[in-house]
């Protein structure tokens, strides 16, 4: 194994091949669909937001029949709603209005159709004979009194603060002052992938709306070798995690952990190997689990050694399997790829590194690439996960 040193290899970065590994698009579909004040420069500066946000809210267990739904009648499109114990009105947010038809068994879309007091009309009839009885609130304070969340009494919320200060622990700032920060960019011209970018509202990989977090970083200026390409050059990876969170319950809490060669403009991550993923439902325990669970994880893999990763790698690169064209397809032909799909595979690797594939990690690449030509996601995935078991295998 080898950690190279900061210097750069190549003027401005660092060669890749993003041709190796597979392909992540979920960074880059936060990123398309986040607008400006959705994004954040810093950690801190994220922390801040949702931390304030947190701060200024409250939950509650309320029993849903004494909940009391107000239309105005001078505005159709006005709906309130009065929890017990209070005289203040509550506007539910569009994401609760949403979970508070869920619950009672309405369907959203058709509600928010009608003027607010036939939707209202309908709202109350199902509170007033919902047989579960209680729900939690999630009620926000900024002058006036917003409903963020209904959920069921036994939600676990997870605060979105909480899981940027995990992240934090690791990361700091996430701008560079620790090994983890915001990615580079890939000059797909050259094909050299610069860590050292500025971080702007269109680099940024650090994200928060009203319903959710999401934080995606890499230790990109700590390359590790592990191999060695067709022409000599080192086969570099970089470390990278991604976890996202909504204490409304858009979402379960998670955090995804992987290598990577490189990240475009576009926020896609390219050459990923090894990727390592947890999710959290927010039930009744879901805390506990992310204090004794998740956040440790987190906390192993900023600190571990890649190691064990570039030794599977040598292992998968070492380990020969096929050494003539029949051995090749029957190797394929057993674990479950067509007569065709076998054929794509040899053909794949061939072109690529300029000769048939022997090991398994020749078969790996070769079945990834393949994956990128598949149109179908469902196709793609499933051929992108039989290629992960392949390498799992390795000794």
């Amino acid at each position: 194994m080898e950690i190279l040193e900061p210097a750069r290899p190549v003027r401005g970065g660092y060669k890749v091949d993003v041709t190796r590994g597979e392909r992540n698009g979920r960074v880059s579909s936060e990123w398309w669909g986040r607008p400006d004040d959705e994004r954040f420069l810093s950690l801190d500066d994220l922390w801040s937001s949702v931390k304030a946000r947190s701060e200024r809210s409250r939950t509650r267990i309320v029993e849903t029949a004494k909940i009391h739904v107000e239309a105005s009648r001078d505005n159709a499109e006005k709906l309130h709603l009065i929890l017990p114990k209070s005289d203040v009105p509550v506007a539910p947010t569009h994401w609760a209005f949403g979970q508070l038809a869920s619950i009672v068994g309405a369907p959203a879309a058709y509600l928010r159709q009608l003027p607010a007091t036939l939707a209202g009309v309908n709202l109350q009839y199902g509170l007033s004979s919902h047989r579960a009885e209680q729900v939690k609130t999630f009620e926000f304070e900024d002058g006036r009194t917003e409903l963020r969340a209904v959920t069921g009494p036994d939600y676990g919320r997870i605060h979105d603060h909480e899981l940027v200060e995990a992240v934090q622990r690791i990361a700091g700032n996430g701008t560079g002052d620790t090994r983890w920060k915001v990615p580079g960019v890939l000059d797909w011209s050259t094909g050299v992938y610069n860590p050292d970018v500025e971080i702007s509202r269109d680099t940024t990989t650090l994200y928060a709306s009203d319903r959710d977090v999401f934080v995606f970083l890499v230790d990109d200026r700590n390359p590790i070798e592990a191999g060695r390409l067709p022409d000599g050059s080192p086969d570099l990876y970089f470390r990278g995690f991604y976890c996202w969170n909504s204490e409304v319950g858009a979402k379960t809490l998670g955090m995804a952990s992987f290598y990577l060669r490189a990240v475009c403009q576009n926020r896609n991550l390219w050459g990923v190997e090894d990727f390592q993923e947890i999710t959290i439902r927010h039930s009744k325990y879901a805390a506990s689990r992310f204090a004794q669970e998740a956040a440790p994880a987190l906390t192993r893999f900023a600190n571990s050694s890649p190691m064990g990763f570039v030794n599977g790698i040598t292992a998968a690169r070492q380990q020969i399997v096929a050494r003539d064209d029949e051995e090749r397809e029957t190797f394929l032909r057993k674990r479950g790829f067509s007569k065709a799909e076998s054929g794509k595979i040899i053909e794949k690797v061939l072109m690529e590194e300029g000769r048939p594939p022997e090991s398994i990690f020749d078969f790996v690449q070769g079945i990834t690439r393949l994956a990128r030509d598949k149109t179908q996601q469902d196709a793609r995935l499933d051929m992108e996960g039989r290629a992960k078991k392949l390498l799992d295998r390795v000794g």
